[in-house]
């Protein structure tokens, strides 16, 4: 997919992951739009980037469909998802309080796994009346997480969300094929996001040395540089890839 004057819409745009892929995205000439729940950070973002700003839950069927016209009057129908929107809640099945509260858990796999699956069924919807460009009408790429294959303890609720999105990946590839529409999915390891920078140096200096090579923590132009490629790359399709340095996650 050529990106330049092309329509894209991020999830989760107004910070991290999300932010990097609209900074790149806006670098290669595309027409992006920055969805976020909080809206001072969309704005920010999509005035950063030249973009349109929209606020919206992406559980939230009505407020998602919203957010569609909106973009898709001021810059056209997305061609182009890419779901970076997420929770990353930690808590044990059973605590020194219990066992984990229900609503935890359903709250995790809403947001993460539902919200994600929200945003595919509403934005192909408007994708399959576009006119071909090239080989394709538009491509999907979401954001699922290595827990996805070797969650760590506390993390039962976001691996099922996380394992959710790479297990769905395959069959909507398969499904929307027939549309020209493509569905990917990368699994990133530790990245260098707002949540990981709330710790403190030493703690990040532990989690880097856990990873076999490059030993750091990824950047999120990194995650947007496989995103992009994934974009333009009209071959990919219907797979999970793993962005993570060779890590493989231990219990704890």
């Amino acid at each position: 997919m050529k990106l330049e004057g092309t329509s894209v819409l991020i999830t989760g745009g107004g910070s991290g992951l999300g932010a990097a892929v609209a900074r790149r995205f806006a670098g290669a000439g595309a027409k992006v739009a920055v969805l976020d729940r909080d809206g001072n950070a969309a704005a920010t973002i999509a005035a950063e980037v030249g973009g349109t700003a929209v606020v919206a839950d992406i559980c939230d069927e009505a407020a998602v469909n919203a957010g569609l016209g909106k973009i898709e009057a001021a810059q056209g129908v997305p061609r182009l998802l890419v779901n970076c929107a997420g929770i990353g809640t930690a808590k044990r099945v059973v605590g020194r309080d219990g066992p984990m509260p229900l609503g935890d858990f359903e709250r995790v796999i809403r947001v993460n796994l539902i919200g994600t699956f929200n945003m595919i069924r509403l934005a192909a919807a408007r994708m399959q009346a576009l006119e071909p460009a090239g080989e394709e009408r538009g491509a999907i790429i979401s954001t699922a997480s290595v827990a996805a294959f070797d969650g760590q303890i506390g993390q039962a609720a976001y691996a099922a969300a996380k394992g959710g999105i790479a297990a769905m990946t395959l069959p909507i590839a398969r499904e929307l094929a027939r549309l020209g529409i493509r569905c990917m999915t990368v699994a990133p390891g530790l990245f260098s996001t707002p949540l990981l920078g709330e710790l403190p140096p030493e703690t990040k200096q532990t989690l880097a040395a856990a990873i076999p090579f490059p030993g750091r923590l990824g950047e999120p132009d990194e995650f947007a540089a496989l995103v992009q490629h994934i974009a333009e790359n009209p071959y990919l399709n219907g797979e999970t890839i793993r962005l993570d340095g060779a890590l493989r996650m231990a219990a704890r």
